[in-house]
């Protein structure tokens, strides 16, 4: 029997990076998948932008139809921005903190509802910048600091029926830093992590024996020092 046999799964920020990578893991793994973007990209990615209640909403309803109540659900959806707080734009600060931290928090309204009566997981996708300042990278770092708060505070409010686990990867090669709001940072400079190999993470963390749970798991390449 496949691994994730009979699971069905969301996964959000699913059109390129640790989101893609995730989806196609737990569909190796046996899990029945359903994806999310913004945009879409395909037939079988929903669009959806999670900084509208609205859209939410019909994705919440879209699911139920494609594949029934998830009982895993995966947070990948995020966007960044790489500027001086002393100069940067707080129209872009706003959108940051709109999709990483209100838009997480919508999702996690409108699904995780329906997992307490029969349990589930929820993953959340943060950064090592959550707990680590770094120059340039204030409202992203401080959207991630606020995601895992509110990881840890779900986790409290829905344990034993729901696990929840926070991935905190340092630099992965994905076009995360090309879909900054500005700046540019390259993945070279920092070295990185493939996504595939966060999405195995995700696959193990999911995947473990129901009485246990791994809550907080930081990767990083071996040479990042932050």
């Amino acid at each position: 029997m496949s691994l994730l046999a009979a699971r069905r799964a969301l996964v959000t920020g699913a059109a390129s990076g640790i989101g893609r990578a995730t989806v196609n893991a737990l569909r190796a793994a046996g899990a029945e998948v359903a994806g999310t973007d913004r945009a879409g990209a395909s037939p079988s990615c929903l669009a959806a932008d999670l900084s509208r209640g609205e859209d939410v909403d019909a994705l919440y309803r879209a699911v139920q139809e494609r594949l029934g109540a998830p009982d895993i659900l995966v947070s990948c959806a995020g966007l960044g921005v790489h500027e001086r707080l002393a100069e940067g734009d707080p129209a872009k600060w706003a959108r940051v903190l709109e999709v990483n931290v209100l838009g997480a928090l919508r999702l996690i309204r409108a699904f995780v509802p329906d997992m307490l009566a029969e349990g589930g997981d929820v993953v959340i996708v943060s950064s090592v910048a959550a707990r680590t300042a770094y120059p340039w990278g204030g409202p992203y770092a401080a959207s991630k600091a606020a995601l895992e708060m509110l990881a840890e505070t779900l986790r409290l409010e829905v344990l034993p029926a729901v696990r929840v686990t926070t991935i905190a990867p340092g630099a992965v090669d994905t076009p995360f830093f090309a879909h900054m709001l500005s700046g540019n940072q390259s993945v070279e400079e920092l070295g990185a992590v493939r996504p595939e190999q966060i999405a195995e993470l995700v696959v193990y963390a999911v995947s473990r024996p129901s009485n246990m749970v791994l809550n907080h798991l930081t990767v990083r390449p071996r040479g990042q020092s932050f």
